[in-house]
């Protein structure tokens, strides 16, 4: 199951944006716990950040952003992370069928997302779980922090 991410959810969202093996493969630089905080205020007063819970206990994150006007059927999986304690359960797997199940409930018709090229893990995931490559976006990340660029491949799940 999952839920909207509460003030309380700080330090599990920081710690795992912040994890070593996790943050190569989202979004934020590493940063101190004051730099993230507007950041995670931003994202709470936006309504997009979500976390997973399994055994009561938080054991993933992610966002869905909902685009506008005519791409208002399009929903965008941003931060979609399964911390590294809780790895090879197939819990990834799960969260994922979750969160479909959620955006059909709420009538969207598309999702979308990209991940590194090179996290082929993450894109293996998404595969299982019905997502498809539709492209790769040329020198769409870049890490200020190593002066480097990579490539994403942008997916999708039709409904």
């Amino acid at each position: 199951m999952f839920t909207k991410a509460t003030e309380a959810d700080f330090t599990f969202v920081y710690n795992m944006y912040m994890h070593p093996v996790i943050n190569p493969h989202l979004l934020y630089e590493q940063m101190s716990e004051a730099e993230f905080k507007p950041i995670y205020t931003k994202l709470l007063e936006d309504g997009v950040l979500y976390i997973f819970i399994n055994n009561n206990e938080p054991a993933g994150m992610f966002k869905l952003v909902a685009l506008a006007h005519r791409t208002a059927h399009i929903v965008y999986l941003g931060g979609f992370a399964i911390h590294p304690m809780q790895a090879g359960q197939g819990l990834g797997l799960i969260m994922l069928n979750e969160i479909i199940s959620h955006i059909k409930h709420n009538n969207f018709k598309r999702i979308e997302l990209t991940a590194g090229v090179q996290n082929n893990k993450a894109i293996a995931l998404y595969k299982k779980a019905g997502f498809v490559e539709e492209g790769i976006l040329k020198n769409c990340t870049y890490f200020k922090s190593e002066d480097r660029y990579i490539d994403e491949v942008l997916m999708s799940y039709v409904i």
